[in-house]
């Protein structure tokens, strides 16, 4: 399998999104389960002063979870972690083994530094100007 020529000779840094959004560790259940209600959230990195504590996807939270309660207890960091240095392609092999598209980006020290998230034609990852370009898509959209 030959890798697209966008990746070659590139890291997950070179291609991470550098200012995802993410959500306090005091998140309730409730309130994450808002933020899924958005079609482009896949997943939400739980932070505080600027570590990676947690990862939830939809699936983490179970229907019958009281929505009142801590979503924290029911996020995960493994498997859902990459380093910077990690080769794009290999990254991006990972996912689609895997059936994800986002990973977190972390440090040694388990800092934040971006989320990596593939396309959904799988070739390719979005960077800051494509999240940007659909922000501003959203927000010109009438409601």
């Amino acid at each position: 399998m030959t890798a697209p020529p966008g990746l070659i000779g590139r890291t997950v840094g070179d291609v991470l999104v550098r200012q995802p959004k993410t959500s306090p560790v005091d998140i309730s259940v409730d309130q994450a389960r808002a933020c899924f209600a958005d079609d482009h959230v896949h997943m939400l990195l739980l932070t505080e002063a600027g570590r990676l504590i947690g990862t939830l996807v939809r699936t983490d939270l179970p229907a019958d979870l009281d929505g009142t309660g801590l979503a924290l207890p029911h996020s995960r960091m493994t498997g859902r972690t990459v380093p910077a240095d990690m080769p794009a392609e290999q990254a991006r092999r990972l996912l689609m083994a895997r059936g994800q598209r986002r990973l977190a980006v972390v440090d040694d020290g388990g800092a934040i530094l971006g989320l990596l998230c593939l396309k959904r034609r799988l070739t390719g990852f979005c960077g800051d100007a494509d999240v940007a370009a659909r922000a501003a898509e959203r927000s010109a959209q009438p409601m």
